[in-house]
């Protein structure tokens, strides 16, 4: 006969209400826009390639330049929150394939190299010098765009952050999603109207997937899930995940017909890929703030495992 506990079940409460990890202390606007711009960088460098195939040079040349201006933004925002550029340099001394930071090091310096040269040409002194290489060079750093797209998601998942790490098979496609559309929209933009239809073709991909992947992630985590659907994390990926569905459908619709209706569309997509980007952040911040993220699911699991050997 099994023996009745007389002491009740101990609720959870942390020391003096303190949190029980210590949260990410990188900066919100260097981190979350370095995620924003990478991602941006990463679609754009991919946009550029298929365009030169397909003999949009508008295109082209608008999605280059965009991917490198926003490659610098982003590069400064790392090296802003590292403190001093030499330590991203010194992270290049050594290979890890089990670190997401030193994989993301080498990653993005494989793809600044021949992105530079391929916005270089568009360039009227780097036409010159380089034009002969601009195609190559485009078609490499398109061939790493998906790691540098994907790599920033593994290496906020590859933490102990709860709701980050609990969303890792996940999160790489919010990320891919997020910056497909988000450089789409910008080439909506940028481009002109008789040449957009692969952006506006790359921005029902990128929508799809980030709007599966965000919905997924709602529905399988549970509690981990709450810090996306509450405060203003929530409130950002609410108005993201509008703005990506009104954008896409706008472009759909209207995008290859009007470039008043390109702009607007554009716009919304390139501001839902940030918001998404920055909510994100915030969520993960907010779930390693409040001991029960930490501990409910620990407890959960160690039930699930005494109920498994029972």
């Amino acid at each position: 006969m099994k023996e009745r506990a007389m002491v009740p079940r101990a609720e959870f409460s942390s020391y003096y209400g303190r949190p029980v990890l210590k949260k990410p202390v990188w900066a919100e606007l260097d981190i979350a826009g370095y995620l924003f711009t990478g991602g941006i960088a990463a679609g754009s460098a991919l946009l550029a390639a298929g365009a030169d195939l397909s003999g949009r040079p508008s295109m082209r040349r608008s999605a280059r330049l965009t991917s490198m201006a926003a490659l610098g933004v982003s590069g400064a925002a790392l090296v802003h929150d590292l403190g001093k550029p030499e330590r991203f340099v010194n992270m290049l001394r050594v290979f890890k394939p089990t670190s997401p930071m030193s994989v993301g090091s080498w990653l993005l310096s494989a793809f600044a190299a021949p992105l530079g040269v391929a916005a270089a040409s568009e360039l009227p002194v780097g036409r010159r010098l380089v034009g002969r290489l601009a195609r190559p060079a485009g078609l490499a750093a398109a061939a790493v765009a998906p790691g540098i797209a994907t790599y920033t998601a593994v290496l906020i998942c590859d933490t102990s952050v709860p709701s980050w790490h609990a969303a890792y098979p996940e999160m790489p496609f919010v990320f891919a999603g997020s910056a497909l559309a988000g450089s789409a929209g910008l080439s909506l933009v940028l481009s002109p109207v008789a040449e957009n239809a692969p952006a506006v073709r790359l921005a029902v991909l990128g929508a799809a997937m980030e709007l599966a992947a965000s919905h997924r992630i709602e529905s399988r985590l549970g509690l981990l899930a709450e810090p996306y659907a509450e405060g203003k994390a929530g409130a950002k990926l609410r108005a993201g995940k509008a703005l990506t569905l009104a954008g896409t459908l706008t472009a759909v619709a209207l995008g290859r017909r009007s470039k008043v209706a390109a702009v607007a569309a554009g716009g919304m997509l390139a501001a839902a890929s940030a918001l998404t980007r920055f909510g994100i952040f915030e969520a993960g911040v907010a779930s390693a703030e409040d001991p029960v993220y930490t501990v409910a699911p620990q407890r959960e699991r160690v039930e699930k495992v005494s109920a498994a050997g029972s």
